[in-house]
């Protein structure tokens, strides 16, 4: 490929960015002028598998291996904003995926836990942080779709998955002031909520947005009732 060819795709590829931010994301009221920079400095499309990269900035969920997706670009954003998460805050990342949503967590925090129950998408997302010098990341294998309070307490709780009901052991490991994201509920009836820890033992629940997205592995079934 030639130098002007080079520029062409780049002016190109910066464009559908471009698009990505002010037609997907901003018109979802993400309006936090850091969270949109953020958008532009870490690459997106580096994250994606090789063979979805032209699909980076489309509003879709891009599949990853064994049945794992990436979210949708407004997803991973709104996410952000809804948390309002500080350089001073520890988050637990539920699903590392490709560590597209961890490098987001880790450019505004402290330290990111993350933890992936695939093999495979563990190494994927290890290697992708390790490519942009994103080190504030501890990635840990295992199920935790039922908690994870090994490094317990934390301010800021993410599950990149969704769950039929959220257990309980989730909100007591958030620190009093720490934010939780979820999306709870079973196809077609999701909803995404942010939980607040207001003191030690006292939470509020805000509801967000209705949406729809895998469940985690082993998430927590809910109770089916038999008449």
């Amino acid at each position: 490929m030639n130098k002007a060819n080079m520029n062409l795709d780049t002016k190109n590829l910066e464009q559908t960015r471009f698009n990505m931010v002010e037609q997907q994301i901003r018109t979802w009221y993400v309006l936090d002028a850091d969270i949109l920079k953020l958008l532009y400095k870490i690459r997106r499309e580096e994250f994606v598998p090789a063979a979805y990269r032209s699909l980076a900035f489309i509003d879709m969920e891009i599949p990853l291996e064994h049945g794992q997706v990436m979210l949708t670009p407004k997803m991973e954003a709104r996410i952000l904003q809804e948390l309002y998460i500080k350089k001073t805050d520890k988050v637990l990342e539920i699903g590392s995926g490709s560590g597209y949503m961890t490098a987001l967590l880790a450019e505004k925090s402290s330290h990111v836990y993350s933890v992936e129950i695939v093999p495979e998408l563990k190494t994927m997302a290890e290697i992708n942080l390790h490519a942009h010098d994103i080190h504030n990341v501890t990635i840990e294998q295992g199920d935790a779709a039922h908690g994870w309070p090994k490094h317990g307490p934390y301010d800021v709780i993410v599950l990149t998955a969704s769950t039929p009901v959220l257990p309980q052991t989730f909100q007591e490991n958030l620190n009093p002031g720490g934010r939780l994201f979820a999306i709870v509920g079973e196809e077609p009836a999701m909803e995404a909520i942010l939980i607040t820890c207001t003191a030690p033992g006292a939470y509020t629940t805000k509801k967000l947005f209705e949406t729809c997205t895998i469940p985690l592995e082993n998430a927590q079934p809910s109770e089916k009732f038999v008449f």
